[in-house]
């Protein structure tokens, strides 16, 4: 059974506010921890007003802080927006809190605008050592050499687990030559996810961390109790990415019954294309598509995403494509094309 996690971005809802979002994480970080989700993981976007998750170390401390045993982390920290002592630091210290729970996803986009990138006083060139970056940083988390004269405290020693996160050929090839589980954002970006995925495997080296390629795959579920009412829901992810392409970002808006309203045609085609991978419907729907990308992608895990603007329906997806995830694992089912 490919196994089944969380991203959440924190996404704050039309009519609601920052505190409601990190209210909603909370909660359904223990509603993903009750029905066997791997982990919960929170990505890092700063300069968006709808989405809370810009300071991620301390929403992953509050989320692991309200939980008990499914695994928090960042997926993911935009690594070449901080210097690489004080992520190792701040998740030195969340795995010094919640031991054996924490981990920490490494991407090199910057997360935002090149406005916001003068704000974070971000070097323009700063995603150029991205790979450097990520050594120095397993190097701060890794046990103390002697002589080292600069540690993480805490964080030495903690060796907190590193994923490379990307959408592009770039990190797929990071991830195996440095035997790293490699996630892969297909939720929003999905042209490479099948070379990606092949380059990663055909060229992964073991590590002390892995000593077999693992990948994960973005994918947006929403499900509902039919297709038309997940489809429903689906309108206010289509609606932020059409936004997205005006320009005019804001909270996450409620669903519309009639999305193609809302959007041109050239703007239909360009979001359709961004969210090719998504399930949307009812359970069997559901079911079936973790089936035919369990099939395509022989992904290890699915880290499934739901920008959904009702609370109980964004819970009520969750527990459907956890019981969709065990039906679509039985092997007539994994079989299907």
């Amino acid at each position: 059974m490919t196994a089944l996690s969380v991203l959440d971005l924190a996404f704050i809802p039309e009519g609601g506010t920052a505190a409601d979002a990190l209210d909603r994480s909370l909660e359904l970080a223990r509603r993903a921890e009750a029905l066997g989700y791997t982990r919960f993981w929170l990505a890092e976007h700063h300069n968006m007003v709808g989405i809370a998750s810009a300071a991620t170390a301390v929403v992953i401390g509050h989320v692991a802080a309200g939980t008990s045993t499914i695994r928090v982390g960042a997926g993911g920290v935009m690594l070449p927006n901080h210097a690489p002592l004080v992520i190792a630091e701040q998740f030195g210290t969340l795995a010094t809190l919640f031991p054996g729970r924490i981990d920490l996803g490494l991407g090199r986009a910057p997360g935002t605008d090149q406005q916001t990138l003068r704000a974070l006083r971000r070097d323009m060139t700063s995603a150029d050592a991205f790979p450097q970056d990520v050594l120095e940083l397993q190097t701060l988390l890794g046990p103390l050499d002697d002589g080292r004269r600069v540690q993480a405290v805490p964080g030495t020693g903690t060796e907190v687990p590193l994923w490379i996160l990307g959408s592009s050929l770039f990190g797929a090839q990071l991830a195996a030559a440095l035997g790293l589980p490699y996630a892969f954002a297909s939720h929003f970006a999905p042209d490479a996810l099948d070379s990606a995925l092949t380059v990663y495997r055909d060229t992964f080296k073991p590590s002390a961390q892995l000593d077999r390629p693992y990948a994960a795959v973005g994918v947006n579920v929403i499900a509902a109790e039919t297709d038309a009412e997940a489809r429903r829901l689906f309108t206010s992810t289509q609606q932020s990415f059409t936004r997205m392409f005006r320009g005019t970002r804001g909270l996450l808006p409620p669903p519309l019954d009639d999305i193609e309203a809302f959007w041109s045609d050239r703007e239909k085609a360009q979001v359709s294309h961004m969210l090719s991978c998504s399930i949307v419907g009812g359970p069997a729907t559901v079911r079936d598509g973790l089936a035919r990308l369990a099939e395509r992608t022989g992904a290890d895990e699915f880290i499934a995403a739901a920008a959904i603007w009702d609370r109980d329906a964004r819970l009520r997806s969750y527990d459907i494509l956890a019981e969709a995830a065990a039906l679509a694992a039985e092997p007539r089912l994994r079989a299907c094309g």
